[in-house]
Parts: structure tokens; C-alpha cells; sequence
């Protein structure tokens, strides 16, 4: 005989909602409360989920956020040796290279540019992955440049680093004894007006973000995210063409990885505080000051000259309108009597020497280097000129 035999069996008919509600009522947490239940019942669901979400930040600070802190308080910028230079006689000048928006180290866009030797001996910087200070990337160059006696400087910056490069020349013009034969632009944006709405728009989110939640500019998982959603397009379907909307999983893995393997746990990819601090340096908006300082002698040493990379086309620069800073440029350092020179490169893209060395280092080999060459001759007149006799 079945133990259930002498229950009554259940049925239809024996369904009644109150007094299930009531039997759940009765042996709830909070039954025994007998005034203001629903609130302190609300109350309490509020507490439970306030601490579910402290033990998740917490998880969050401790295991995200902190080990990334302590990483980058150990890191500082550096000077990168790239290449001696092609002729002896430019043993007196240096090159340095300063990348763009998103980048930590120049080392490998100054080694696809071998043309840059024709100037002389070739640095990268790479920068302090907390942020960045001018001033100091300025007396560091300085300081490498006197202790190998280098008297005379070439910068050159790509998109944002241009911005960075000329601040930096601002200082090294104004404030040292070594002598600025040269600042070259690659698709630099003079300020945000020359940055393309789309992009300004990405970087004022970004912003915004660092800005009101806490660890963002250090966190790998709000890193991992904004990354894989920036290429988006590789691996969303929005239908057409037989394909059906949704995602594409095996593109979507491949993505993942690239993310996971050149922006996570590379310790060559720039932190979200640099990005930030980059960015922060195109809203600043202090190029077309730096440009001003440039354009009148110092301390004896001459102007020096003011190079502008971009594409013939426009539309080819998705980042940055180069028509805008073109003409701001002009107005800076143009004129019957300027120091620019403007060149203007066919099949090239957003500062892209990686992607386009050959064009890059024929017109650097034919337009540039005759340009900065007379100016490293001005300098080293001068030089001779105020040496004591």
C-alpha cells in the first residue's frame, strides 16, 4: 500500500488563490511584522540588493581595478632608441617620434620609417601610461639630448601625438638650450573642431565615463567592453544579402581575442587614463598657442620649421577634417614669411605609416627632408655665429 493512498487526491475544484496567497503570507520571512509590512518587506529587498551590488564592486575594485593601479604607478615615460642616423655629419640632431590617440610606444612607427635617419640619430618616446606631462617629456629629451651631445631637435608627432609635440616644442624652444630645427604634423588635429563629430563624440563619452564611475581609467572590463563594441561592425549583422540580422559568433571570438590580446594583457597597450589623457589634450586646445610660441625666434635660436602630413583627398582622414587644420596652420605658421610646408600625400589615410611605409617614406625622402635639411643649415649657421670666439 502506497503511503499516499489515504490522502484525498487533489483536484480541480480544490484550487483556491487566497488561501494560497494566505499560506504564503503566513510563512514568509516578514509575517510575523504586522504594520507597515509592504514597506519594511520593500525596505529589505532594497538592503539585499544594495549589498549584492557592494559585494560585486568590491570584486570589482579588488581584482580589476587595484592590480591595474599598482601596475601603472610603476610607470613612467621613456626615450626609445630607434636608429643611428644615415649621414655622419647628423650625429648633432636628434628625431623623436610621438604617436597618436590610443597608442603608448613609438618605437615601431619610427622603425617603419627609416627615412626619418636622413635627419639625424632616431628616438620614440614612449609615454607614462598615467597620463601625460609635457613638460616632463620635454626636460627628459633635453636631459638624453645634452647627455649625448645632440644640440638640435626634430619632433615628430602622428594625429594627436602632433598635439603633444608641440607643446613639447613649445617648452624645449622656450625653456632649453637645445635648438628646435623642426616640428612635423601627420594628420594633427589643432583642436577639437578639427576632430570629425563622430570621433569627438566617442571621445566625450569616453570622458564622461572616466569622469563619475570609479576605477574606469584603470579597468580591463569596461576596457574589454568598449573595445570589442568599437568594432562592432566585424561582427554584427544588420541583414541584407541573404544574411540574417544577429551576430556573427565566429567573427565576434575573433574580435574578442584580438581585444583580449593587443588592449587587455598586452603591456604595450595604452590605459584608458592615457586615452583620456590624450584625448584631454585635443580639448585643451592649446596647439594653435604652441604654434604662436614657434613662430618667433628665441634665446637667439631661429624659428624652426612646421611640417604638415596629410592626404590629397580629405575624405581618405575618417578622424580628423585636415582641411580645418590646414587652414588654421596657414594662418599660424603660413604667409610670405611662414615656416610651413604642407605635403600633401596620395594614398594615405589617418596617420597610417604602418600601413603605408612606402608612400610615407618616399615623401618623406623627397619633400621633407630637403625642407627640414635647410633649416638644420639655419641652426647650425647660427650655432657657429654666437660661438665665442
Amino acid at each position: 500500500m502506497s503511503p499516499f493512498d489515504d490522502r484525498h487526491p487533489s483536484t480541480v475544484t480544490d484550487w483556491d488563490d487566497a488561501r494560497r496567497k494566505a499560506r504564503l503570507r503566513d510563512t514568509s520571512l516578514w509575517h510575523e511584522w504586522k504594520t507597515l509590512r509592504r514597506t519594511r518587506s520593500a525596505v529589505l529587498r532594497v538592503v539585499v540588493l544594495l549589498a549584492a551590488i557592494l559585494v560585486v564592486f568590491a570584486q570589482y575594485l579588488t581584482f580589476d581595478v587595484e592590480p591595474e593601479q599598482a601596475r601603472l604607478a610603476r610607470t613612467d615615460p621613456a626615450i626609445l632608441p630607434v636608429a643611428a642616423p644615415a649621414d655622419p655629419k647628423n650625429w648633432d640632431t636628434v628625431v623623436v617620434d610621438m604617436v597618436g590617440l590610443g597608442g603608448l610606444d613609438a618605437s615601431s612607427t619610427a622603425a617603419a620609417l627609416p627615412s626619418l635617419r636622413g635627419m639625424g640619430v632616431v628616438w620614440a618616446i614612449r609615454y607614462d601610461n598615467e597620463g601625460i606631462d609635457t613638460k616632463v617629456i620635454a626636460d627628459l629629451i633635453v636631459r638624453a639630448a645634452e647627455l649625448s651631445g645632440l644640440k638640435n631637435v626634430v619632433l615628430v608627432g602622428h594625429s594627436m601625438g602632433g598635439v603633444i609635440a608641440l607643446e613639447v616644442a613649445k617648452h624645449i624652444h622656450l625653456d632649453s638650450d637645445r635648438r628646435l630645427v623642426g616640428v612635423i604634423l601627420d594628420c594633427t588635429p589643432v583642436d577639437l573642431n578639427a576632430v570629425r563629430p563622430e570621433s569627438r563624440g566617442a571621445g566625450e563619452d569616453m570622458v564622461r565615463w572616466m569622469r563619475w564611475l570609479p576605477g574606469a581609467r584603470e579597468s580591463r572590463l569596461l576596457r574589454l567592453a568598449v573595445e570589442t563594441y568599437a568594432r562592432r561592425d566585424r561582427f554584427l549583422s544588420h541583414g541584407g544579402g541573404g544574411i540574417p540580422p544577429g551576430i556573427r559568433f565566429a567573427e565576434f571570438g575573433e574580435v574578442l581575442q584580438e581585444v583580449l590580446r593587443e588592449k587587455i594583457f598586452s603591456r604595450n597597450a595604452a590605459s584608458n587614463g592615457l586615452i583620456e589623457a590624450q584625448f584631454t589634450a585635443i580639448v585643451a586646445g592649446g596647439a594653435t598657442g604652441d604654434l604662436r610660441a614657434l613662430a618667433a625666434p628665441a634665446d637667439g635660436k631661429p624659428r624652426p620649421a612646421i611640417v604638415f602630413i596629410r592626404p590629397r583627398d580629405p575624405d581618405r582622414d575618417r578622424v580628423v577634417d585636415v582641411e580645418y587644420s590646414h587652414r588654421v596652420l596657414i594662418e599660424e605658421s603660413g604667409g610670405v614669411d611662414g615656416t610651413l610646408s604642407v605635403v600633401l600625400a596620395r594614398n594615405t589615410g589617418h596617420a597610417n605609416p604602418m600601413q603605408r611605409p612606402i608612400e610615407y617614406n618616399t615623401f618623406i625622402d623627397q619633400q621633407i627632408l630637403p625642407f627640414i635639411q635647410r633649416y638644420q643649415a639655419q641652426v647650425r649657421e647660427t650655432a657657429v655665429a654666437a660661438a665665442p670666439r
